[in-house]
């Protein structure tokens, strides 16, 4: 063979040894490429995600880990157009009238502010202790739990077992934060571990803006919600026998381990104590940084509404002014 031609398919052999090396280079290097991208989280999309489920109206929720859980509780404040108007010279910090089977809201004042609830609180603690601790429990009253500051029963007696129903009383009715402390040690066995209780349970509930501090509401700082997951804590205590039973009571005369046998509790309640017609819960508050606060529920006939004020100049009044507007309104 002439030594042209060997040269010649040398180099057509080399020319398909470098093309063959240059396309396993190629492979390897996209190979590697697509390897790390997928090791890198994705890029995110630009949001395009709906108002949180309290402020609107949604079958699902976010839960605190991600995901989401049916939210039946929540109040619908999707439709801008409230049914009741009503403008108050002095208006709460925060305010709702909703229908309590619906969740419709009829009338909104900032819904959405983020707030101190000071006793209001005692909705959740009331919810968890209900999960957790039947109804012929007992409650052993401890030395932490007569360390109380603020509103208390103040006749729980140390050392004594009382009926957790009883205590149910004293914690709705007078708003007793020694009644809180002794519940949730009942049923947690620390104040601590019932907290992180009552934030799961607000997280399975959905509620978007609400973050517990404290058993009772004594505490402000950290401790706060918004008008629509109050409007949902006040629906879920309706729907436990156990406690809109208790709600609902201006006054209670209860067995009790003191002399007389009798403990007497009354409601903060500025609706039952005005006898407000078909009044029937649902819980007050009241610090400092919180002002006066109120959730408040009303039957007439088969209509149920449902107001929440926060920091209000009077809860009471504004409360009643917005529910015989919504009612004149339902009828």
């Amino acid at each position: 063979m002439p030594y042209t031609l060997l040269q010649g398919g040398r180099r057509r052999r080399r020319r398909r040894g470098g093309v063959v090396l240059a396309v396993i280079v190629l492979a390897v290097v996209t190979t590697l490429f697509l390897a790390d991208r997928a090791g890198q989280p994705a890029k995110p999309e630009p949001s395009t995600a709906a108002p949180p489920a309290a402020l609107q109206d949604s079958s699902t929720a976010p839960l605190a880990g991600g995901g989401t859980a049916p939210s039946p509780l929540a109040v619908r404040m999707e439709d801008p157009r409230d049914a009741v108007p009503l403008a108050f010279k002095h208006p709460p910090r925060s305010g709702l009238l909703f229908d309590v089977d619906t969740g419709r809201v009829l009338w909104r004042w900032h819904p959405d502010r983020v707030l101190p609830i000071a006793s209001l609180t005692k909705m959740m603690t009331a919810l968890v202790v209900v999960d957790r601790v039947g109804p012929g429990a007992w409650v052993k009253i401890t030395k932490e739990a007569l360390a109380y500051t603020g509103s208390g029963v103040g006749l729980l007696p140390r050392g004594r077992k009382i009926a957790v129903d009883t205590m149910l009383h004293g914690l709705l009715l007078p708003s007793g934060n020694d009644a809180a402390i002794a519940l949730s040690l009942r049923a947690a066995g620390s104040q601590a571990g019932f907290i992180a209780l009552m934030n799961r349970r607000a997280a399975s509930m959905g509620l978007v803006c609400t973050h517990f501090t404290t058993v009772s509401g004594i505490v402000d700082r950290g401790n706060h919600s918004c008008a629509p997951d109050l409007a949902a804590m006040a629906r879920a205590v309706l729907r436990e026998p156990r406690l809109a039973r208790i709600v609902k009571r201006r006054s209670a005369a209860l067995r009790f381990p003191i002399k007389g046998h009798k403990l007497y509790l009354y409601n903060n309640n500025p609706l039952l104590r005005a006898g407000y017609k078909g009044t029937t819960g649902v819980k007050t508050g009241y610090t400092d940084a919180a002002g006066r606060c109120l959730v408040a529920t009303v039957r007439r006939g088969p209509i149920r509404l449902g107001v929440v004020l926060l920091d209000s100049p009077d809860p009471g009044k504004q409360a009643m002014r917005l529910l015989d507007r919504g009612f004149a309104r339902s009828s």
